[in-house]
């Protein structure tokens, strides 16, 4: 679904070039905040308790104000609140520096400016969703750009992270995080977008709510993956960051953790690429076999396999998590009017990481009881049932890709793919 206006949109135009910038170095800086933040903690004698901690201290306010922000972003300038966003970022991540720099680093206040961070983010992404099909036609091809740029950013991340914190200091990291929000805040002042339809009048903010959520339950589809991802956050993603950070880095390093997530970032990069070229009819379905590829990173970390073969992983894994970010990415944007897309994008945002700071909470005592080890192995073998799982609903699978001549009604007609055929209130 596009504005008239994007109809036009170039993958080289300069809306796109903007916009793809902007998200490349703010996610450059977004790589390499777990470095730091993990190798500042361990530094201060904290163990993955407290990386998960405060890894979830962000991740639990963006996925309670990511609703709240698609509400704003259908209702106000979108721009506007994602520009505002970024500043505010700004202004945390350069706090959070002199608190690095300083050596004055208590664990609560780590965490209170992550909240902070967490509520910016919720106000700045189901943004992202509404804007692209607004600066690109291609929808598919705009994310696959989009995501191996991410995925790049990813690869020089991490290894530029742990070179400042190994030379300089994790202080050193926030101070460029700082600098990267702020030239994506440029970038996005600097786009020149469509005029949007106008808004209708809204009678209230739980009237706006109350749709988007009919509408995101309306979509069998959408709804099953998010409830899958909810589990897979639990057992997989979740303990991921503060386990490989509490089993490499004592073992190896900074330096190694940081190869192994470039190399990471290096294999999201190839999976962007990929799903640049591969247009499956059934893109749900090509995401979820290329999943199975995720389970070896969390195995080989478990089973403590040297630097090289975890980088191996550690790629497979971003390969596959890079085809499935722009399969199920395009088809969340182009199986939803654009009327409904930021509330709707917001709700699957927040289901996707609801779940994600219990598992970052849990790490650590998971860590006590059974062993760091053992909890990597067994969420290895998880990754398959994730895939089986998404395999396993014929509304997932079955979901056909939406193109010029199959365009989905507007929001006056039938929004949902052939493959998802549910009554408006249903499921």
């Amino acid at each position: 679904m596009t504005s008239p206006g994007a109809q036009t949109a170039s993958l080289r135009s300069r809306n796109f070039v903007l916009f793809f910038t902007g998200r490349a170095v703010a996610k450059l800086g977004d790589a390499m905040l777990p470095l730091a933040l993990s190798a500042g903690l361990i530094q201060q004698g904290h163990g993955p308790g407290a990386i998960g901690a405060a890894l979830a201290s962000l991740t639990v306010f963006l996925a309670g104000f990511v609703i709240f922000g698609g509400v704003f972003c259908d209702r106000f300038n979108t721009r506007a609140l994602m520009i505002g966003s970024d500043l505010a970022r700004v202004c945390t991540q350069g706090l959070m520096a002199a608190l690095f720099l300083t050596g004055h680093v208590v664990l609560w206040q780590v965490c209170a400016i992550g909240a902070v961070n967490g509520i910016c983010a919720g106000l700045f992404q189901p943004g992202v969703a509404s804007t692209i099909p607004r600066v690109a036609s291609d929808v598919q091809g705009a994310n696959g750009l989009v995501r191996t740029a991410e995925s790049l950013a990813m690869l020089l991340g991490p290894a530029a992270a742990g070179a400042l914190v190994g030379s300089f200091s994790p202080g050193g990291v926030f101070v460029a995080h700082a600098a990267t929000y702020a030239l994506s805040a440029v970038c996005l002042a600097l786009l020149r977008l469509p005029a949007q339809a106008p808004r209708a009048e809204r009678p209230t903010y739980r009237a706006d709510l109350a749709e988007g959520w009919r509408e995101f339950r309306a979509r069998t589809w959408m709804w099953s993956v998010i409830v899958i991802w909810m589990v897979y956050m639990v057992t997989v993603s979740g303990p991921l960051v503060p386990l490989t950070a509490s089993e490499i880095i004592p073992a190896d390093g900074p330096g190694v953790f940081g190869l192994v997530n470039s190399a990471l970032g290096g294999g999201t990069a190839l999976g962007g690429l990929l799903a640049l070229r591969f247009r499956p009819v059934r893109q749900l379905r090509a995401g979820s076999y290329a999943l199975l590829g995720c389970c070896l990173y969390p195995a080989a970390v478990g089973l403590a396999l040297p630097p090289a073969a975890m980088m191996a992983a550690a790629a497979l894994w971003g390969l596959g998590g890079g085809v499935w970010a722009v399969m199920w990415s395009t088809s969340v944007q182009t199986q939803v009017p654009g009327e409904i897309l930021n509330r709707i994008h917001a709700y699957e945002v927040a289901g996707s990481l609801a779940m994600m700071p219990v598992g970052q909470a849990l790490a650590g005592p998971a860590a006590q009881l059974f062993g760091g080890r053992t909890v990597l192995l067994t969420g290895g073998f998880l990754m398959i049932g994730v895939s089986a799982a998404l395999l396993a609903v014929p509304a997932i699978r079955n979901l056909r890709a939406v193109t010029p001549g199959t365009a989905l009604a507007s929001s006056t007609g039938d929004t949902r793919a052939a493959g998802d055929r549910v009554p408006d209130r249903g499921a």
